[in-house]
């Protein structure tokens, strides 16, 4: 990363966007201090965090990655993850919220079910929901999406994504996406590209700009036209 200057106000939702390898994950690995920057300074609540517990600093930030870690335990112990005292009335109000609680009940034992080793008696968009209500249950002063969809089927996305919208009202999200289509509606998109921010502003803005984002949007948005029309055309 060069030169990047980013602030995140309080509730706001930024996406960020570019091709692989332009720093996105990066940004979210800098600010879950895995490690900290050669120079610079990244501040949270206007905390250096190199000053502040690692730990500490992950309480108050909650992940959804295109991949959640589903253990080898019960749905319960799942959710609860990391928040041991939290009651089995918390868990289900924070599983319903995810819309998991439907497919926890219809489970041999319900939520006590054990799930198998990495979720493997769930699908994707299961595993990606019972990762947003693990993030609910925290209740995080910020949330990052690292592709939170981008794997899932029309109908899952449909669901996560619903989670996800309750998820992130009034709180301050920094989404990673390659599909354009799920951050159009975002407070702020930057593209990132070769570690530096090369655009910044809303959906609009950068495709009157003509720059990369516009170049990244044109194609998805061209290559999803034959499908879409494909499939409402031909037999009536």
């Amino acid at each position: 990363m060069q030169d990047v200057q980013l602030r995140l106000q309080p509730g706001e939702k930024v996406a960020l966007v570019g091709p692989s390898g332009a720093g996105k994950s990066t940004l979210l690995q800098l600010l879950l201090r895995f490690y900290d920057p050669d120079s610079g300074t990244i501040r949270f609540d206007g905390v250096d965090l190199r000053h502040v517990d690692p730990q500490q600093l992950r309480q108050r930030i909650a992940l959804v990655p295109q991949e959640p870690v589903i253990f080898g335990a019960d749905a319960w112990e799942n959710i609860r993850y990391g928040h041991a005292g939290v009651s089995d009335a918390d868990v289900r109000r924070a599983a319903e919220a995810a819309h998991a609680a439907g497919f926890l009940d219809q489970l041999p034992q319900g939520f006590g079910t054990f799930l198998g080793e990495r979720g493997v008696r769930l699908s994707g968009g299961q595993r990606q929901r019972i990762a947003v209500a693990r993030a609910i249950l925290r209740d995080p002063v910020l949330l990052l999406l690292d592709e939170a969809t981008s794997a899932l089927d029309a109908e899952s996305e449909r669901l996560v994504q619903a989670a996800l919208d309750r998820l992130m009202q009034d709180r301050s999200t920094l989404i990673i996406a390659h599909r354009l289509a799920t951050v159009r509606k975002v407070d702020r998109i930057v593209v990132l590209d070769q570690g530096r921010i090369v655009a910044s502003g809303r959906h609009e803005q950068l495709m009157a700009e003509g720059g990369l984002y516009a170049r990244f949007a044109t194609l998805q948005f061209r290559d999803a036209v034959p499908a879409d029309s494909a499939s409402g055309s031909g037999q009536n």
